[in-house]
């Protein structure tokens, strides 16, 4: 699990593990990571994990939030990289992402850069850009509490890992290929559904019980078919 090392003065204070969507950082004693100190705003910002990605975002803060000594608004963390917020640091780690992750989790999860065929740089990018503005979106629209009284899982129907199964517990998920076709399932206050990344070069768009989904979100139910980048799924609520 990733997680983040708050230091003062090059002095580690406190770890934090990234074990919720979104975890706020400010001077507020509400937040996750409180930070007492005048330099740092009220609600600075906030960080969302999704699998083994952490995405973080500058709220408006007075003083703003760095990365490797430059301000940003929104930024897809790497290992090792170093967050200043006011006169504190907070380190990003996250041993998965150098790792890599196991063969059933890279055949159902977009992993660009752990993927078994070449991608090129410009279709990586691509794919990142779009999952990380989904991303995005999906934070500042709070769907991290969606469907919390709802549990939902996925189970592989064809390839050489079919019948295992995954449990989706994140607010986005992706599936598929990249270069081929990438779709992602999404929680949202009412559901789950079904959205398409990156049509690809696949001959149709995304299958949900044959039938192929438009470009809105398409609403799942339990038992529905799924099918992405020629890889069959089954979508369970439980």
């Amino acid at each position: 699990m990733a997680k983040l090392i708050l230091s003062f003065d090059n002095k580690p204070l406190k770890e934090y593990e990234l074990d919720q969507e979104i975890i706020t950082i400010g001077r507020k004693p509400n937040n996750d990571i409180h930070i007492d100190n005048l330099a740092v705003s009220g609600t600075h910002a906030k960080v969302l994990t999704i699998l083994n990605d952490s995405f973080i975002e500058d709220l408006n803060s007075t003083n703003g939030t760095l990365i490797n000594g430059k301000p940003i608004t929104k930024h897809s963390l790497k290992n090792g990289e170093k967050i200043i917020i006011g006169k504190h640091t907070l380190e990003y780690v996250n041993e998965a992402e150098e790792a890599g992750e196991g063969e059933f989790e890279k055949t159902m999860i977009i992993r660009p850069d752990t993927n078994d065929q070449p991608v090129s740089s410009e279709t990586s990018k691509k794919l990142e850009k779009s999952i990380g503005k989904i991303a995005a979106d999906l934070a500042s629209a709070g769907a991290a509490g969606a469907s919390e009284q709802t549990e939902a899982s996925l189970e592989l129907l064809s390839g050489a890992n079919s019948g295992k199964r995954m449990k989706i517990t994140k607010i986005l998920t992706t599936l598929g290929k990249p270069g081929v076709q990438v779709a992602a399932i999404t929680r949202r206050p009412l559901g789950f559904f079904l959205i398409v990344v990156d049509a690809g070069s696949y001959e149709k768009r995304p299958l949900v019980n044959d039938q192929e989904v438009g470009t809105q979100a398409h609403p799942l139910n339990d038992k529905d078919i799924i099918e992405v980048a020629g890889v069959r799924m089954g979508f369970y609520l439980e």
